[in-house]
């Protein structure tokens, strides 16, 4: 009988380590979120080699009111569902727009920004594309799994070119094997104003919404998430819209 009790309490353990639930994260004394940090101004690596960003400011802030450190995996963008669904992190913040397919899989918590999709080209050539079918026919690096990756896919007359990163995608740009990039808007003007040779042509209204990963039926986390969330969309929100965003206008 005995053996049996102790065999249950060593399985309630084991559960209770792997489940993300708040009393564990805070046991365990560090919150452990995901992200693909070539996605400036929401995740990049700095030039002190630290990763850093709107999202990462948020989840520093999530990782405060537990009372607990910040753990920041670095992983693929394509990575982040399955590492959240097989307990290796506890949050993705990564820019991750909130989508039916996603949701089916993970939970999400609600909104916490609004984004659109821009089509970028090189600012020397003639080429100026203004809608998603002007780049039928036309070579389009992506990063894998974005929702970039998913609407330039719906057209099947667009030659697409998927990378794990979206540095390797403007490299191809650069080096004229592809004749585009399709990214988030934000993520864009970041990147056109560090790299002046490449324009945004168009910017296509997708109406997305940006929402952290929670794995799916952690209840307690995602409503722990959400009042952190709508607590600072009453003041520290618009802060760190302004100190991450107004500079990439």
């Amino acid at each position: 009988m005995k053996k049996w009790v102790a065999l249950f309490v060593v399985i309630l353990i084991i559960g209770t380590i792997f489940s993300g639930t708040l009393a564990e994260i805070k046991a365990r004394g560090k919150l452990i979120i995901g992200t693909e940090p070539t996605f400036p101004p929401f995740e990049y690596v700095s030039e002190n080699n630290e990763i850093v960003g709107f999202d990462i400011d948020i989840a520093q802030r999530i990782a405060d009111e537990l009372g607990v450190k910040l753990e920041i995996q670095n992983l693929p963008f394509d990575s982040l569902i399955p590492a959240l669904m097989s307990d290796k992190i506890d949050l993705i913040v990564a820019g991750m727009t909130i989508t039916e397919k996603r949701a089916k899989v993970i939970d999400f918590s609600i909104p916490y920004f609004n984004a659109n999709q821009a089509i970028v080209v090189r600012g020397d050539e003639d080429f100026k594309p203004v809608k998603l079918d002007d780049l039928k026919g036309k070579k389009v690096a992506v990063q894998l799994g974005t929702t970039g990756d998913l609407v330039v896919s719906d057209i099947k007359e667009i030659k697409v070119t998927r990378f794990q990163k979206f540095t390797d995608a403007f490299l191809e740009l650069e080096n004229k094997r592809v004749d585009a990039v399709v990214l988030d808007e934000a993520v864009a003007n970041a990147y056109v104003k560090t790299f002046p040779k490449f324009i945004i042509s168009a910017v296509i209204d997708t109406g997305e919404k940006y929402g952290i990963g929670v794995k799916k039926g952690n209840k307690e986390l995602l409503d722990f998430v959400n009042s952190v969330l709508s607590n600072m969309f009453k003041s520290p929100y618009d802060l760190l819209v302004e100190k991450w965003f107004e500079e990439t206008k």
